[in-house]
């Protein structure tokens, strides 16, 4: 019985992160040059492998893990 619920935790955690990934922000545009968060700079790096972003690697961080439990849909 234990191993039938370790499988249901693991198929209902899979089912979640393939949501998430669908579900993500998929960015479009021009990158910005300084963070909506902090107003630091962002690096050139990931203004070109991120496009559309916004925040700089921190404050995104910071966010993803905010946004961690918000359940959406």
């Amino acid at each position: 019985m234990d191993e039938h619920i370790i499988e249901l935790a693991e198929r209902a955690m899979a089912e979640q992160l393939q949501r998430s990934i669908d579900n993500r922000v998929r960015y479009q545009g021009v990158s910005l040059t300084e963070c909506d968060g902090c107003g630091g700079d962002i690096p050139k790096a990931r203004q070109d492998a991120v496009k559309g972003c916004r925040l700089c690697f921190d404050c995104q961080d910071f966010e993803d893990k905010r946004n961690a439990g918000v359940r959406r849909g």
